[in-house]
């Protein structure tokens, strides 16, 4: 690759550091295209850009991207999934798609500007999506006003009781 190619390459791999909340690191030896091909499709239809790029283009484009710690998990062939939208949803489905192709090895990541091992991506895949925690959030705002609603319609409830009662009492002498 050409010098001026490579200093393209290195300021677009930059800019998608810069942009992503998250970046996945896997090492994709082994897999056929046939399984590639049904990766990447996932991860497209998530939002996630999958690609891959050579090891000293990625090592530059993190320095540039003020990433520190990168190198260690640059070795072999690597993969970068780019999570823009989502933080959770590279690592969920690169950590899913690994446990049906074992050949599929995950070796870290960035979040958020900062390296993260192998442990933090898995907890990270386990976390719930984004619309889950929206719908436990609004799930979590609206107990407090069922339970004022509930309260509250309370008493009108005892006097509907009391009124047919009094009704039924009326009714029977």
């Amino acid at each position: 690759m050409a010098r001026p190619e490579k200093e393209a390459k290195v300021s677009e791999v930059q800019q998608k550091f810069t942009m992503a909340k998250s970046v996945i690191l896997a090492d994709y030896r082994g897999l056929n295209v046939m399984e590639v091909t049904e990766l990447r499709k996932k991860l497209r239809e998530a939002g996630v850009e999958y690609r891959v790029v050579k090891n000293t283009l990625t090592s530059r484009a993190a320095k540039a991207a003020n990433i520190d710690g990168l190198d260690q998990l640059l070795s072999g062939p690597t993969a970068l999934a780019f999570g823009i939208e989502d933080v959770v949803v590279p690592a969920k489905i690169l950590a899913e798609f690994a446990k049906d192709h074992k050949k599929l090895e995950l070796k870290g990541g960035v979040l958020e500007g900062k390296v993260i091992d192998l442990a933090a991506v898995n907890e990270l895949a386990n976390l719930p999506s984004r619309e889950a925690l929206l719908g436990q959030l609004a799930g979590m705002l609206q107990a407090p006003i069922r339970g004022l609603v509930t309260v509250l319609s309370g008493p009108l409830r005892n006097l509907t009781y009391a009124v047919e009662a009094v009704r039924k009492q009326k009714a029977e002498a």
